[in-house]
């Protein structure tokens, strides 16, 4: 004869109600339609697509590192831009240029004579700025000045040195000599220029003699 369920022990109801829970939850999650099922489907849909937006982050956490040391190396190279620009300028910047050779002079006790530009040479990244200088002073003062050119911001090279002793006033000198001038000198100063963007270097103006009134 069948007993009734509430008849049963209680432990064999509280067997049975948790066996009916677990196949319920189980139900739930597997049989097709339930909410509990699209929820599992769901899940496992998100779960999928986050391994490769977690590979995603993981490569923009690189990008990320490599983004601050970018920015420091093109810090670094906008200093050193700024720096070849003092040193060769895009410009000519001729009358900067002379003060700075005259300041250089003044200050070595040289005598600076005669400045004349010659020619610019033309190169493929570059302009050369050539200009003859004739100048005189003491033997170690002119030796001073070649230092400090070379201690200029800009890059200068002097070429076609031609150095004569002084054994007293030159006859045909139009110049009044300083005091211990020994050696007097014409040599080549050459300064350097970049080029515009799309743009080519004005040539040097040829000085022309002023109109004298009558």
């Amino acid at each position: 004869m069948a007993t009734a369920f509430r008849d049963w022990p209680w432990p064999l109801q509280a067997l049975f109600y948790l066996a009916l829970t677990v196949v319920i939850i189980a139900a739930g999650f597997y049989v097709p339609g339930l909410p509990l099922a699209s929820v599992r489907a769901q899940l496992q849909d998100a779960q999928k697509q986050e391994k490769p937006l977690e590979q995603e982050v993981a490569n923009l956490r690189v990008y990320k590192q490599r983004k601050a040391e970018l920015q420091s190396q093109m810090d670094a190279l906008e200093k050193q831009l700024a720096t070849l620009q003092t040193i060769v300028p895009e410009e000519k910047q001729i009358d900067q240029f002379m003060l700075m050779i005259q300041s250089a002079a003044t200050s070595s006790g040289v005598s600076l004579r005669r400045m004349k530009a010659l020619p610019v040479a033309t190169k493929p990244y570059y302009f050369e700025l050539p200009f003859e200088v004739e100048a005189d002073g003491p033997y170690f003062s002119v030796l001073d000045f070649f230092s400090r050119l070379g201690r200029l911001s800009r890059i200068i090279n002097v070429g076609d040195l031609k150095l004569t002793g002084l054994g007293g006033k030159p006859a045909n000198s139009t110049f009044r000599m300083n005091p211990g001038a020994s050696v007097t000198g014409i040599f080549t100063i050459t300064t350097f220029f970049t080029k515009a963007a799309d743009q080519p270097a004005a040539p040097t103006p040829t000085p022309t003699a002023a109109p004298v009134r009558r």
